[in-house]
């Protein structure tokens, strides 16, 4: 990743640049790779993320439900 902190909306952003960059056949070869693998990389972080904020919101609900 990057060294400043990411958030999930930035990397969403950079995702969407990326595939509009290649669906409009804006970048060279050269750079076609390092594009993807970025786009990769930031999806594979936006899961994480997704999957961590689910753990945490399902550990909140799970708090304050009664027991019985």
């Amino acid at each position: 990743m990057t060294k400043k902190s990411l958030n999930y909306k930035e990397a969403v952003k950079e995702i969407e640049e990326i595939l509009s960059q290649i669906e409009k056949e804006e970048l060279e070869v050269d750079e076609l790779t390092e594009k993807v693998k970025r786009a990769t990389s930031l999806l594979k972080w936006c899961k994480e993320k997704l999957r961590s904020t689910e753990e945490e919101i399902d550990s909140i609900l799970k708090d304050i439900q009664p027991e019985g």
